[in-house]
């Protein structure tokens, strides 16, 4: 996938972009680029595709739930106030730039949007989509029931991971969307783009 224009149309919203071929340079690129920090992180198989909880721990401190020795929320409480924060995006919209990310727990988009010095998007080519019509689309009968099977959750999505049902489960991991029209004002946000497949 060429991602010339979606770089232009993102640096136009604000981001600053940086592209790679394979998820291996990137890893490589953000090891470099974050170092002797606090770093949090949010569930994510893009990141767990390129290695980054272990390879970033072995010279930052990487605040993750299910990573580091304590619990789920304190974890998501000392990721929230780290230095960096990164996570993928669900969906980006070629046309506009508009990153969209869906969430249950509320830690992941919160992290985004507000307290860290710098946030890094990670992004496999599966994630943009053409618009923000087939970008919000892939986020709810794509993204949001593989998560849910991959947390053997107990809703109609997981069962099969085959589409948003629209539910009222408590296991319902689909509560909020936040969609960023452009960077947020305070911080620095970077988008990394990788020219493979990772994650959902």
């Amino acid at each position: 996938m060429a991602f010339e224009k979606l770089k232009e149309t993102l640096e136009r919203n604000g981001f600053q972009v940086s592209v790679f071929a394979t998820g291996e340079e990137a890893a490589a690129y953000l090891n470099r680029e974050i170092d002797g920090i606090t770093v949090g992180m949010g569930g994510s198989m893009t990141i767990a595709d390129l290695g980054l909880k272990e390879s970033l721990s072995t010279h930052n401190v990487v605040f993750s739930h299910g990573y580091t020795p304590c619990s789920p929320e304190e974890c998501q409480a000392m990721a929230a106030a780290a230095e960096v924060y990164i996570l993928s995006a669900n969906g980006i919209a070629e046309d506009t730039g508009e990153i969209l990310n869906i969430d249950g727990n509320g830690n992941r988009v919160a992290s985004s949007l507000y307290g860290h010095r710098k946030v890094y998007f990670v992004a496999g080519k599966n994630k943009v989509s053409p618009d923000f019509a087939s970008a919000l689309h892939r986020v709810r009968n794509v993204v949001a029931p593989k998560n849910a099977q991959r947390l053997k959750r107990q809703t109609p999505c997981a069962a099969k991971a085959d589409r948003c049902y629209d539910c009222h489960s408590p296991d319902r991991i689909c509560r909020a969307l936040v969609v960023f029209y452009q960077k947020i004002r305070p911080m620095d946000m970077e988008v990394v783009l990788v020219d493979q497949e990772l994650g959902y």
